[in-house]
């Protein structure tokens, strides 16, 4: 598993932190963009999340593909096609054309997150599993460490080579994109079969506790005949709408923290530098947060504790209009609304198994990422209405009261089958018994 965890995860954590750059770009080029193009808050945030729609749309057929030919082919193609995308939206010059590109970005990502999380399902056993997708969920927050500060500088190259500075943040983060596609085509192994840095003994050791696992949870599972079957299933979809609000309230905060920041009377790149601090304090909690839920067993308690530091976080920023005071709440926002995120993608791995699992997680972050398109919009329309991000933080903070209890439901609804009344990871039942 030390071996995995060098040799696969870090690659593909790259890549989910060039996806994030890539399509949490906008919120930074917005500072310049909005006025060159002449568009309103409500006309950018809906720009700005449609991209969600266009990934809803594609994700399930992209994760099945990608679950038919190979996660090292299919990951490639991802790649390229949102790359190639984001370097074209420096071309925009208007609502319509800003929209059809946002659209077609999501189309080209979608199944990227999710066929990552199969991936990973098909080389990690289910002890190591919640505290692997930790790590690759640091690239989440670490993305806006790192992109933050960079965007901001380009941003300021306002007019180099008679390039605007908005153009060169979408021209130059959509670079790497290509670059790293061609390292995953020739680097990432489909299976633990052919990886040559495994021995024999340790390729056989792996293949056969996945295989195990995957067997119990076909046998408890039931057959559905169809991936498409499985999507019906009572639990997954109500996975989807629990899973729905951590993407509303995260992409509405990091959508829109540059416009908060900018209220600061701060220069671009300083506004970067700022922008990247909350996510210092998620990437910190998401390291922390799964690991004491490991340990606890309780995830459904820690996944509302998480949801409920958000909440407070959000609500918190609007009490205050000291700048300081104020990154201090959105940096505890943050913490809550990313650390629960890893502890809640260990649950559906024990519902689904096989293509079925390829399948329901793909559909319960397309549904659940509806909520990308939903946070940025509603933020923006509130602003739009109020003249401020206050009443907009308060609407965020309610989603995460609202994940809350979802997770007291999930612990009732998921441990009644089985007449259990803790909350730990192995009373989640399979989908036989919905």
């Amino acid at each position: 598993m030390r071996k995995v965890k060098r040799r696969v995860v870090p690659l593909l954590a790259v890549c989910y932190l060039i996806s994030f750059i890539d399509k949490t770009n906008i919120g930074v080029a917005q500072l310049g963009m909005q006025d060159a193009l002449g568009l309103s808050d409500a006309a950018f945030g809906f720009g700005a999340g449609i991209f969600f729609v266009g990934y809803f749309l594609f994700e399930v057929p992209s994760n099945l593909a990608l679950a038919r030919f190979g996660a090292r082919r299919w990951i490639a193609r991802i790649m390229i096609t949102w790359g190639v995308i984001v370097i074209l939206t420096a071309l925009v010059r208007g609502q319509g054309s800003f929209n059809v590109l946002r659209f077609l970005l999501g189309a080209a990502e979608a199944g990227f997150y999710p066929g990552a999380l199969y991936y990973l399902s098909r080389w990690v056993p289910a002890a190591h599993r919640g505290k692997i997708i930790g790590l690759f969920l640091l690239a989440n927050p670490v993305s806006t460490v790192i992109g933050a500060p960079v965007m901001g500088a380009l941003l300021g190259m306002h007019g180099f080579l008679g390039v605007e500075g908005w153009q060169w943040v979408f021209i130059i983060t959509g670079v790497p994109a290509l670059v790293l596609a061609a390292v995953v085509f020739f680097a990432l192994p489909d299976t633990p079969r052919d990886a040559a840095w495994l021995t024999v003994q340790e390729r056989t050791w792996l293949e056969e506790t996945i295989t195990a696992e995957q067997a119990e949870t076909a046998d408890r599972a039931g057959a559905h005949g169809s991936p498409w079957r499985a999507l019906l299933d009572r639990r997954v979809l109500f996975l989807c709408l629990w899973f729905a609000a951590f993407p509303t309230a995260a992409y509405g905060l990091r959508l829109w923290l540059p416009t908060l920041i900018d209220e600061f009377d701060v220069s671009s790149f300083t506004n970067g530098l700022l922008n990247a601090v909350p996510f210092l304090f998620a990437a910190a909690a998401l390291y922390v947060w799964p690991r004491i839920a490991a340990r606890s067993g309780r995830s459904y308690r820690q996944i509302a504790g998480c949801t409920l530091v958000g909440a407070v976080g959000l609500a918190g920023a609007t009490l205050t209009d000291r700048p300081v005071v104020e990154l201090a709440f959105i940096s505890v926002a943050a913490v809550g609304i990313f650390a629960g995120q890893p502890i809640f993608w260990a649950l559906p791995s024990r519902l689904l198994a096989g293509v079925n699992a390829a399948a329901g997680l793909a559909l319960i972050n397309s549904v659940g990422n509806l909520g990308g398109f939903a946070g940025p919009y509603a933020v923006g329309a509130i602003k739009g209405a109020t003249g401020s991000l206050g009443p907009a933080m308060l609407f965020l903070a309610a989603v995460m009261v609202f994940a809350a209890v979802m997770s007291g439901i999930a612990r009732t609804l998921f441990d009644r089958p089985r007449g259990r009344s803790s909350d730990t990871d192995t009373a989640v039942p399979t989908v036989q018994e919905s």
